[in-house]
């Protein structure tokens, strides 16, 4: 498999993301390894936060939800998905498939570095990973928070503005990933935050996951990750594991998952799930800290 590595002077200036990252090796389909970057922050006797992004981000922006946990006792797992952040980045979109991006974050932070009683925070991608882990291996989670993300099985349309998405994606001559994450919040993103975004890119090579990905969203009943997502959600509906859903209440793309989520998941039910608002898709963004705090209250209650 053929690989882009950042280098890691494109990482110089980053603001409010002073966290130095560990890397592990996972396994690719060719017989060797790819490298998996994540920040591991606060006390490492702390519950586990396992935060899990999505497309086109990275873990830079967990940057001020992991501020808050930490400081409040809690450690803070952020990985960055293979093609994403100081990941390394297979150069060719056939790479990429839904199964490969659950095992290789499965053997990041189960086989590596063998978490357990972890709290799930999925968002976007972080939720289709993220919740494919906790109903495969439910016995190393003890909480869930989906935030602006699903399960999708292709049974149901996505909505039109996620069609226009993987179309823009698709077609883009050059792929601009900060406009991309600035367009899905509410507030403006500063040059130095919007560049933080770009970072991980210097090459247009270095794109094919934020490229492949829209691509790989179940979205017909016979997609080759339908079934897998079925049986994750006959597991999620019978489990009682304590079920937020924190979503924002402005993102088109998502918003209408989050009653199905209430109503099917039993350790959703006799929560009271908040809604973040004046936020979009990129809500870690638009209100980082309220996400950061609500996540911090639910672990500790």
């Amino acid at each position: 498999m053929e690989v882009y590595r950042t280098p890691d002077a494109a990482f110089d200036h980053l603001p409010d993301f002073g966290w130095a990252p560990a890397y592990a090796e996972v396994a690719d389909p060719d017989g060797g390894t790819v490298r998996v970057a994540y920040i591991d922050a606060g006390p490492a006797d702390g519950p586990v936060a396992l935060l899990l992004h999505g497309e086109p981000s990275w873990s830079f922006l967990y940057r001020h939800v992991i501020r808050v946990l930490s400081e409040g006792g809690i450690r803070c797992v952020a990985p960055d998905m293979v093609g994403f952040g100081r990941s390394d980045k297979p150069v060719h979109e056939a790479d990429y498939s839904y199964a490969r991006l659950v095992e290789w974050t499965r053997e990041l932070v189960l086989d590596h570095l063998e978490l357990r009683e972890v709290t799930l925070v999925g968002q976007d991608w972080g939720g289709l990973i993220g919740l494919r882990l906790v109903a495969e291996h439910p016995e190393r989670f003890s909480r869930v928070v989906a935030t602006n993300t699903g399960l999708p099985t292709g049974d149901f349309d996505m909505p039109e503005v996620w069609w226009r998405f993987r179309r823009a994606v698709e077609s883009a001559d050059v792929l601009d990933v900060g406009r991309l994450v600035a367009a899905g919040c509410v507030h403006p993103l500063a040059d130095q935050v919007r560049a933080a975004y770009d970072a991980p890119y210097p090459e247009e090579r270095a794109k094919a996951g934020a490229r492949a990905l829209p691509g790989l969203v179940p979205t017909r009943p016979d997609d080759p990750a339908s079934d897998a997502n079925r049986a994750a959600w006959e597991v999620l509906s019978a489990t009682t594991l304590p079920f937020l859903v924190a979503f924002s209440d402005g993102d088109p793309i998502t918003g209408a998952m989050a009653p199905v989520l209430r109503k099917l998941i039993p350790g959703a039910r006799g929560l009271s799930h908040p809604t973040i608002t004046d936020t979009g898709h990129f809500l870690q963004e638009d209100a980082g800290e309220e996400l950061g705090r609500l996540v911090g209250d639910f672990m500790r209650c």
